[in-house]
C-alpha cells in the first residue's frame, strides 16, 4: 500500500474501538476493513473512515481530500439511499483519544450512517439461499426507476465518449499486471484485454449511439451484492462511488452487468438472468443487450483488481493472501466464460390468457440466460403507460384496437430482432394464437440462422380461471384480461400447422415436472 501523510491512522482506528469514543451508548465496535476505508459498527450507527491512501483510480492522501470525498459520499448516496447516510462528522482530540462528533480541530473526518444488521446483505442473502424473487423484482424496479432519474451525460462529455467505455476496462489489467509481474504472469490476461479491445472496437458505433440517446448517466458506479442490502424490508442501495466521476458516468447497462457478473460469481446466476430481465421490463432499454458481456467481462476484472491489489497488501497473513489469489483466478475463469457467447436460439410462447406464459417463460430465462419480450409489457410502453398500470381500455378499444396490436406485433420483431443481432436467447412471451404471427417469428429465427421453438401452454379450465381472478385482484400484473378475454381468444385460436408439430414444446403449467421436462427440451434445442 502507498505511504501516507498520517502515520496515526492505525492507532487512531485502535482508538476508535473504544465505546467511550462515541457521542452516544455504545456496547462494543465492530472493525470492517476494505482496501480503501475502515467501518466501524457501534449498534446505532455506522462511522466510515477513508484510508490515507493514494492509489491511482483514487487519491484520499490528504486531510481535506478525505473530508471532501466524505461529503461527496454522503451526496451521492442519498440519491438512493437518503435513510441511511446521515451527515459528515469530525474525529477531535489525539489519535490515542480521539472523540467522533467533538469539539477542536478535526484530526479525521467520517461519514455517519444508520447501521443495519449485516445479515441483511444481499450477499450474505444470497449465500444463504433466502434471497427471494420479489426482492430481486423489487431491486431491479428500483434501479430501474433511479437511472430514469439520473442526469444524461452531455454529447460533449468525455464520458460519453465510448473510449471511456475503454479505459478503466484496460487500466484493470495494467493494475493487475503490475501486481502480479513480480510472482508470475496469467496468459489469460493477455487473451482477456484483446478480446475486451477487439469487442470494443466491434461495439463502438453502439456505445457512441446510446450516449447520444441519453444511456451515459450518472449512476451509481459499483452495484454488486455487498452494496446492497434489506433495510425496513426495501432493498437499499448504498456505498456508491465517489471518489472517480469517471467510474460513475457509465452506461447504465455496465452498471447492471456489475450485479449481473456478481450473481454469476456466487454461483446463482439464475437471480442475475432475473434481475436483468425486470430492469429491461422496466427500463425498455433492449437495445443494451449487445453491450452485456463486453460489461460483464469489464465487471469481472473490477473485482479481480481488487483481489490483486489485496493480496498483494504488505503485512497481509499468508492464508488471507492465498483466498485472495484463490477469488483473483475464480473472477478470471469467469470472465472468460462471459467472453464465450452462447449459443442464440428463440423462442416464443403459445396460449391463451392464465395458461401460465409468463411463468414458463420465467423459469425458461432463469434456466437459459435468455432475455425475454413481453408483449403485454411492450403494447402499454407503446402508449407510455407503465407495466403495472391500468389502462382502462375495454375490449377492442384504447390499447387492444387491431392497429394498436399490430404494432405491437412490430415492436416485438424489433426487439426480437436486436437482441438476437446482439448474440442473445430470446423468448418472446405472447399469446401467439395466430399462425401468421408465429410464422413472422418463425422466419426472424430462420433470418438469424439460430434455432427455434414454440412452448405451447396450458392448464386445467379450473387453474386458469383462479389464475385471472387472482391476478386481477391483486393488479400487479402487466396482463388485464380477463375471463371473457380469455374465451375470445380460445374461440379464434388457430391450429398448430404440421410443420410447427415439429417444434413443439407442450407443457401443463401447473405440473412442475411439465415445467421441467420444457427446460430440459429447450437445454437441448440450445445445446447447453
Amino acid at each position: 500500500m502507498p505511504a501516507v501523510d498520517n502515520p496515526a491512522m492505525s492507532p487512531l482506528i485502535e482508538a476508535l474501538r473504544d465505546p467511550r469514543c462515541y457521542p452516544h451508548p455504545v456496547e462494543r465496535v465492530e472493525l470492517i476493513e476494505t482496501h480503501i476505508s475502515w467501518l466501524l459498527l457501534t449498534g446505532r450507527y455506522a462511522y466510515k473512515l477513508k484510508k490515507p491512501v493514494s492509489l491511482g483510480f483514487l487519491d484520499f492522501s490528504t486531510l481535506d481530500r478525505r473530508r471532501h470525498f466524505c461529503e461527496e459520499e454522503l451526496r451521492l448516496n442519498r440519491r438512493l439511499a437518503p435513510e441511511l447516510y446521515l451527515d459528515v462528522v469530525p474525529i477531535t482530540g489525539r489519535a490515542d483519544a480521539p472523540q467522533i462528533d467533538g469539539s477542536g480541530e478535526p484530526i479525521e473526518w467520517a461519514v455517519r450512517m444508520r447501521q443495519f444488521d449485516q445479515a441483511d446483505l444481499l450477499d450474505r442473502r444470497i449465500a444463504a439461499g433466502t434471497l427471494g424473487a420479489e426482492t430481486v423484482d423489487a431491486l431491479a424496479d428500483r434501479v430501474a426507476a433511479f437511472h430514469a432519474s439520473a442526469s444524461s451525460a452531455p454529447v460533449d462529455s468525455p464520458w460519453a465518449d465510448p473510449a471511456a467505455a475503454l479505459a478503466p476496462a484496460l487500466d484493470n489489467f495494467a493494475a493487475i499486471e503490475r501486481v502480479l509481474a513480480p510472482i508470475h504472469r496469467d496468459p489469460r490476461l493477455a487473451e482477456l484485454r484483446a478480446w475486451t479491445l477487439a469487442t470494443h472496437a466491434r461495439l463502438r458505433p453502439l456505445l457512441a449511439a446510446r450516449a447520444k440517446a441519453g444511456r451515459v448517466r450518472e449512476c451509481h458506479g459499483d452495484l454488486h451484492l455487498g452494496n446492497i442490502a434489506l433495510v425496513d424490508g426495501r432493498p437499499t442501495v448504498f456505498d456508491c462511488i465517489e471518489f472517480a466521476a469517471g467510474l460513475r458516468w457509465i452506461d447504465v447497462m455496465s452498471e447492471c452487468a456489475f450485479l449481473w457478473m456478481d450473481c454469476a460469481a456466487r454461483g446463482h446466476p439464475g437471480s442475475g438472468h432475473r434481475f436483468i430481465n425486470r430492469w429491461l421490463e422496466a427500463s425498455g432499454d433492449y437495445g443494451g443487450v449487445a453491450t452485456l458481456a463486453f460489461f460483464a467481462v469489464y465487471r469481472a476484472m473490477v473485482r479481480a483488481k481488487v483481489d490483486a491489489l489485496r493480496a498483494g497488501e504488505r503485512d497481509i497473513p499468508a492464508a488471507t493472501a492465498s483466498r485472495e489469489r484463490q477469488d483473483f483466478d475464480a473472477r478470471l475463469a469467469l470472465a472468460h466464460r462471459f467472453t464465450a457467447a452462447p449459443r442464440p436460439l428463440l423462442v416464443i410462447t403459445c396460449g391463451a390468457s392464465g395458461t401460465g406464459k409468463t411463468h414458463a417463460s420465467q423459469v425458461a430465462l432463469e434456466a437459459l440466460g435468455a432475455i425475454r419480450i413481453r408483449s403485454d409489457v411492450e403494447r402499454k410502453r407503446l402508449f407510455g403507460i407503465a407495466a403495472h398500470e391500468s389502462s382502462g381500455s375495454g375490449h377492442g378499444t384504447g390499447i387492444y384496437t387491431v392497429d394498436a396490436t399490430r404494432r405491437t406485433i412490430d415492436r416485438l420483431d424489433a426487439l426480437t430482432r436486436d437482441c438476437l443481432a446482439g448474440g442473445a436467447r430470446v423468448i418472446v412471451d405472447a399469446t401467439f394464437l395466430s399462425a401468421a404471427n408465429r410464422a413472422r417469428f418463425r422466419a426472424i429465427a430462420a433470418e438469424a440462422r439460430v434455432p427455434f421453438a414454440i412452448i405451447a401452454c396450458s392448464a386445467p379450465a379450473e387453474v386458469v380461471a383462479d389464475r385471472i381472478a387472482r391476478r386481477l385482484r391483486a393488479a400487479s400484473d402487466a396482463s388485464e384480461a380477463d375471463h371473457a378475454v380469455h374465451a375470445r381468444q380460445l374461440a379464434r385460436a388457430e391450429p398448430f400447422t404440421g410443420d410447427e408439430q415439429r417444434m413443439l414444446i407442450p407443457v401443463d403449467t401447473s405440473d412442475p415436472t411439465a415445467i421441467a421436462a420444457m427446460v430440459d427440451a429447450l437445454r437441448r434445442i440450445a445445446g447447453a
